[in-house]
């Protein structure tokens, strides 16, 4: 049995990072997030 790690913290991570690394990456990151967050409820 595999164990499935939930997207949203790694996704959160990763994020977080680039967002330290390099600001002017905030409104992408957080556009694209909102955007892939909407399609998969709309899916689901």
């Amino acid at each position: 049995m595999t164990h499935i790690v939930a997207p949203q913290p790694i996704i959160a991570l990763i994020a977080g990072v680039l967002i330290l690394v390099m600001p002017r990456l905030l409104n992408f990151i957080v556009a694209i997030y909102l955007i892939i967050i909407g399609i998969t409820g709309l899916i689901h």
